[in-house]
């Protein structure tokens, strides 16, 4: 018999006093979400299943399994590891029950996850809205990968839902994909009135949550049909992983699942234990990575060597008000600009004692990055701007190094260009 899992407890279910019992917390679905109290052999962590195709004892055992497996009456077992991993399996029920989905589906990076999502729902002749400031690579499958197979995508003005809704085409129109916070300005989407725009005119809405996690944002909550992570970042937590997720109501998360067999983006066991670790502390991950990126914030903004500073948590952010409705926590990454152009900007980088220059973010250590070097390098100062990209511009991903070193790294560094 299957035991309850902590996170199948319904939020209104009565304890034994009769009071009402509230949902788990985030560290509480971290550590036990989704998963059950008793595993193979007794084991306290998900064993790693390390095989790539199942044996079965006779041909009565395998007419059953296919039994179960056409009429959908459930299974704990697996046929071939490109359909189904027990790891992996246990890994996305964990996922589901952070999100608030019913399912979740796993895959081998973040881009995999959302190229496999829309090449499994869309087909020739639909269309695609999408957010300006989305992950750029992101844009790019959509523009020039999807329109090769006749799909369309047309690209709007973060914040602006008048167009928005303006570019939605009736009964061609699929998806509206945004991110927030976005890369790398942190521009927050108001998930209420997308979600909105979907079910007005019937279209599925896609929010990339990777920036936020499922501590600080919960978009399925406000009525988005998926949520996407690149489980490489915040999830996993110790940069040394790829692996992608999208969670959301089980009848879609079933149909990804089985395209995912004919795609192919599977993830190895290795990984998704190594996720399911990662995740465990991702509550405490992510506090104090919102505190010290909060203190960092200010700390910047009121810096007479900082020009501006992006960050939801500040009121000076343009999206403030919405990030503080809708967002338990303002993120662990922090965008600014460097009063200098671009060698200032790099020598500031440079003095810095704590943080790796590397992309990525989300991990225990501290990542810094100049996007005009590290992600537009083959573009011109002109071509960088219009695509609102300043040589000057920085974004700094915060590990869970202490605060005060963090700040004291940061002002020996900019005192070193003044």
């Amino acid at each position: 018999m299957v035991q309850e899992r902590i996170t199948d407890r319904p939020a209104n279910r009565l304890n034994g006093s009769g009071r009402q019992r509230p949902a788990p917390g985030s560290s509480t679905r971290a550590v036990h979400g989704g998963a059950r109290r008793r595993k193979a052999y007794g084991a306290l962590t998900m064993p790693i299943v390390q095989t790539a195709t199942y044996a079965f004892n006779d041909t009565q055992e395998l007419i059953d399994f296919m039994d179960r497996k056409t009429w959908g009456d459930g299974s704990d077992r697996e046929e071939y590891g490109r359909y189904g991993n027990p790891t992996v399996a246990a890994v996305e029920s964990k996922l589901a029950a952070l999100d608030g989905g019913e399912d979740a589906v796993l895959y081998a990076s973040g881009m995999n996850a959302v190229t496999s999502l829309l090449l499994s729902v869309l087909s020739s002749g639909g269309h695609v809205v999408m957010t300006d400031d989305c992950y750029r690579r992101t844009r790019q499958f959509c523009l020039t990968f999807l329109k090769r197979f006749g799909i369309e995508t047309t690209i709007v003005p973060m914040g602006d839902y008048a167009a928005l809704e303006a570019a939605i085409i009736p009964k061609k129109t699929r998806f509206i994909i945004s991110e927030s916070p976005t890369n790398p300005y942190l521009r927050i989407a108001d998930l209420e009135k997308i979600a909105h725009l979907g079910k007005k005119y019937r279209v599925l809405t896609l929010i990339d949550s990777t920036f936020a996690t499922p501590v600080n944002q919960r978009p399925l909550e406000w009525g988005i049909d998926f949520v996407l992570h690149s489980a490489t970042k915040y999830l996993s937590g110790h940069h040394d992983l790829l692996a992608g997720v999208v969670v959301g109501q089980a009848d879609r998360i079933r149909a990804l699942r089985d395209a995912r067999g004919v795609l192919g983006g599977v993830v190895d066991p290795q990984n998704a234990y190594l996720l399911e670790r990662g995740i465990k502390t991702l509550a405490v991950r992510v506090a104090q990575q919102n505190r010290t990126a909060l203190a960092v914030a200010r700390y910047l903004e009121s810096h007479p060597r900082i020009e501006r500073v992006w960050y939801p948590g500040l009121e000076s952010h343009p999206d403030h008000t919405t990030a503080a409705a809708q967002m338990r926590g303002f993120g662990g990454v922090v965008s600014f600009e460097v009063a200098g152009d671009l060698e200032t900007t790099g020598r500031f980088i440079d003095h810095l004692r704590i943080p790796y220059i590397a992309p990525s973010l989300g991990g225990v250590e501290s990542l810094i990055e100049q996007p005009a070097l590290m992600s537009y390098y083959e573009k011109t100062t002109e071509e960088r701007l219009a695509l609102g990209i300043k040589d000057n511009l920085v974004r700094f991903a915060i590990g869970i190094e202490d605060t005060d070193d963090i700040l004291d790294d940061l002002e020996q560094a900019l005192a070193a260009i003044s």
